[in-house]
């Protein structure tokens, strides 16, 4: 199963946000196939601001977090097509531009699910199913990864 990231998952496994989350983000992530693990170019643009703005690192340092994951995992660009479905997304499901691009990518690049904890959880669609890794119960898509 192909699974996407969104920013901030990543941005607690950088450290940034409650003690509980980050340790969570980063299980989950040291767990996931790395094989099956998408990250729309999107959140990766998001994450160095999030860095910068938030939390105050130079931007070499951005820089370096951000390759160091582009280095680690498969990274996916936006499109024209991408960007007119997460128009459509923001129209139909009135989405942020920026979250639905990145839930457009996954599902361009055949991504089942999309780690997030800003979308609806389970909101699917296009054959991605949003899943929040913080949420209790567990949702089903996560749990069949086994001990994720």
């Amino acid at each position: 199963m192909r699974i996407a990231l969104d920013t901030n998952i990543l941005a607690y496994a950088e450290g940034l946000g409650d003690k509980a989350r980050c340790t969570k983000a980063r299980a989950l992530i040291e767990r996931l196939p790395v094989e099956s693990v998408v990250l729309p170019a999107q959140t990766l643009g998001e994450l160095f601001r999030v860095l910068t703005a938030k939390a105050k690192r130079k931007p070499a340092l951005a820089r370096a977090a951000i390759l160091g994951w582009a280095d680690s995992f498969e990274v996916a660009d936006s499109s024209w097509t991408a960007f007119q479905s997460a128009l459509d997304l923001s129209a139909d499901h009135q989405l942020q531009i920026w979250d639905a691009l990145i839930l457009a990518v996954a599902a361009g690049n055949r991504c089942r699910m999309l780690l997030s904890e800003d979308f609806q959880d389970g909101f699917t669609w296009s054959g991605v199913t949003v899943v929040n890794p913080f949420a209790s119960p567990e949702h089903p898509l996560l749990a069949s990864l086994g001990g994720v």
